[in-house]
C-alpha cells in the first residue's frame, strides 16, 4: 500500500456514502494504490453500520478502526495512523467540507521534494465570527509561537510523508501542530490552497471552547518543540530571573539597613526577597530533575537526540 488516507468519523451517517463515491471519483486517475482507513470515534448514529457497509461492499480501499467510546479527533487520527499502511498519509474531514479531489495535487506537491503539504482554506464556507475569525487569531498566534508559518492549521487536509509522523505521540488538540512537530525534526513543509465546502448534513464538532482547548495546548507544544531536549534553560532561566533580582534586593536592603538605619526584617521587600530567593531555587531543581528525566528517556528507549533524512552507500543493518 503506497496512500493511506486517514478520516476520523463522528455522527457522519448521512456524510458517508457520499464520501466513499467522492473518494473513488477523486482518485479515479491516481496511481498509487490507495485505502481509506476511517475511525468511527464512537458514534451515537447510524455511522458504524454505514462504515460496516462500504467495508464489506468496497474491500480493497475501505479499511474501518472502530473505538470503544467517543476520545476526540486527534485520538481517532492518531489511530488512523497507527493503522495505516501507506507511505504517505493524508488527512481529512468525514464531512465532505475537504474534497478528496485535491488529494492528488497534495501528492505531487510530496513529489516536488516536500515532507509536508498542508491544506490552505483559502474560501472557507464557515461562518465569521464564530469559525473564521478565532481560527484566523489562533492561526496567527501559532504561527508566531512555533516559528512554523501556515495560514490553515486547523485545516485538516494534509498531506505527509510517513517517516515524519513517527518519534512523537499525539494528545489533546495536538493534531493540527503536526506540522510543527514535523518541522523540529526537520521536515520541509508547503501549504496550498484547497476547496472547502459548505457542510451538507449533520452539524459541526467545533466550537469557541475548542480555540482554548487549543491555546492551553500550545504551551505544551512550545515546550515540547523549545525545551524537551534541554529543560534546564527553561526552568534555570526562570530561577535565575528570580534569584538574582532578589539578591541586589537584599542587598540593597541590608546597606539601606547599614547607612540609614532603617529595620530589615519588617520590610515587605526582605520578605518578598527572601520568597523569591526560595522560588528561584526550587526551579533550578527542578530543571535538574527535567534533565535527568529526558536522559533517562533516551538512554532507557535507546531513542537518539537526532533525526537522518537519508544516507548514502552505507550498508544498510541486518
Amino acid at each position: 500500500m503506497e496512500l493511506s488516507i486517514v478520516i476520523p468519523v463522528y455522527n457522519e451517517e448521512e456524510n458517508l456514502p457520499l464520501l466513499h463515491r467522492a473518494l473513488h471519483a477523486g482518485l479515479a486517475n491516481c496511481r498509487y494504490a490507495w485505502e481509506a482507513v476511517l475511525v468511527d470515534d464512537g458514534s451515537r448514529d447510524n455511522s458504524p453500520a454505514v462504515l460496516e457497509q462500504l467495508a464489506r461492499e468496497d474491500p480493497d480501499h475501505i479499511r474501518v478502526v472502530f473505538l470503544r467510546r467517543n476520545f476526540g479527533q486527534t485520538a481517532a487520527i492518531a489511530a488512523g495512523i497507527d493503522h495505516a499502511q501507506g507511505d504517505i498519509i493524508v488527512l481529512m474531514d468525514a464531512d465532505l467540507q475537504n474534497d478528496p479531489a485535491d488529494i492528488p495535487m497534495l501528492i505531487s506537491k510530496l513529489e516536488e521534494g516536500y515532507d509536508v503539504v498542508s491544506g490552505w482554506r483559502k474560501d472557507r464556507k464557515d461562518p465569521f465570527l464564530t469559525r473564521v475569525l478565532p481560527s484566523h487569531l489562533a492561526n496567527a498566534l501559532i504561527s508566531w509561537v512555533t516559528g512554523v508559518h501556515l495560514h490553515d492549521y486547523g485545516c485538516t487536509l494534509k498531506a505527509y510523508r510517513r517517516e515524519v509522523l513517527e518519534g512523537f505521540r499525539l494528545y489533546g488538540e495536538m493534531h493540527r501542530f503536526i506540522p510543527a512537530y514535523a518541522a523540529s525534526v526537520g521536515a520541509r513543509i508547503t501549504e496550498v490552497p484547497v476547496k472547502h465546502h459548505p457542510r451538507k448534513f449533520g452539524k459541526s464538532k467545533y466550537g469557541l471552547a475548542r480555540t482554548l482547548k487549543v491555546v492551553l495546548d500550545l504551551f505544551t507544544v512550545k515546550f515540547l518543540l523549545s525545551y524537551f531536549y534541554k529543560p534546564i534553560y527553561l526552568f534555570g532561566g526562570l530561577g535565575l530571573a528570580l534569584i538574582l533580582p532578589s539578591l541586589i534586593l537584599l542587598v540593597y536592603l541590608i546597606v539601606r539597613r547599614i547607612f540609614w538605619h532603617v529595620a530589615l526584617m519588617t520590610s515587605p521587600l526582605f520578605q518578598m526577597s527572601l520568597m523569591f530567593i526560595i522560588l528561584g531555587f526550587q526551579a533550578l531543581l527542578m530543571g535538574l530533575i527535567a534533565e535527568l528525566l529526558v536522559r533517562t528517556y533516551h538512554e532507557a528507549q535507546g531513542k537518539p537526540t537526532y533525526t537522518v533524512r537519508r544516507v548514502l552507500n552505507l550498508p544498510s543493518e541486518e
